[in-house]
């Protein structure tokens, strides 16, 4: 985060509660976190940081790809922060632990935390299942708030990963894998929230087809969620 220890440091200013919703009559579930990282005083960090909002609740840690299994298994958290380097091994060996995470918890919500800000590895990290990428420079306050909006579904980049998913998105689909009409129309109606069945119904076509359009967009869209898909092609300006 920005001047991570410092960000983190008791009483520093950055620590103040993030917009957190008042209290009503009846509290909700606090979100589910587990941490992943291989630097055991930044857990500790990011535990002090996010245990000052009453809705959140830091349930496991882990510091290897093994742990991180075990730990996400064991305590079923709605939300996993994940570094991409876990070992001494190769630097994105975290994007392979978030695959593993989002086939075997299909729901969960991966969001990255990390020192590197390739615009190949944001990109890479959102087709392994991750639904929000920020670096450890953020603010602390944009995190809780990133945690928060992976924790609804919802898709979450800094400012930088942002740019950097529309600068890959733009220079990686070469025009022959531009969407066709049909794709751009299906488009339309996912970034509307309609289901298969219902974009089918709208279009006068089945939902097996509307399936087939909706794979081929992810795919020259280089995304692996329909909601990444509306969120790419409204930085693109397909939307």
């Amino acid at each position: 985060m920005r001047t991570a220890m410092k960000a983190m440091a008791p009483g520093s200013a950055s620590l103040k509660r993030a917009g957190a919703a008042p209290a009503t009559g009846s509290r909700p579930m606090p979100t589910r976190i587990v941490l992943v990282d291989d630097h055991a005083i930044m857990r500790q960090g990011l535990r002090a940081v996010l245990e000052r909002e009453a809705d959140l609740h830091v349930v496991g840690e882990a510091g290897t790809p093994t742990e991180a299994v075990a730990a996400v298994a064991a305590a079923r958290p709605h939300v996993v922060l994940l570094d991409l380097k876990l070992t001494a091994g190769p630097q994105t060996d975290g994007l392979d632990v978030c695959r593993r995470l989002c086939a075997a918890h299909p729901g969960i919500g991966v969001l990255v935390l990390t020192t590197f800000a390739e615009d190949r590895l944001v990109v890479e990290a959102v087709q392994a299942g991750a639904r929000g990428y920020v670096v450890k420079d953020v603010d602390t306050t944009e995190l809780v708030r990133a945690v928060r909006a992976v924790s609804r579904g919802e898709s979450a980049f800094d400012a930088h990963s942002a740019s950097a998913m529309v600068r890959s998105l733009s220079g990686g689909v070469p025009e022959r894998e531009g969407l066709t009409d049909r794709e751009l129309d299906v488009l339309r109606l996912l970034a509307r929230g309609l289901s298969n069945r219902a974009i089918g119904a709208e279009l006068f076509i089945s939902e097996t087809t509307v399936k087939f359009h909706v794979g081929n967009l992810m795919r020259k869209l280089m995304v692996s969620r329909r909601a990444e898909a509306v969120y790419a092609a409204t930085k693109l300006g397909l939307l």
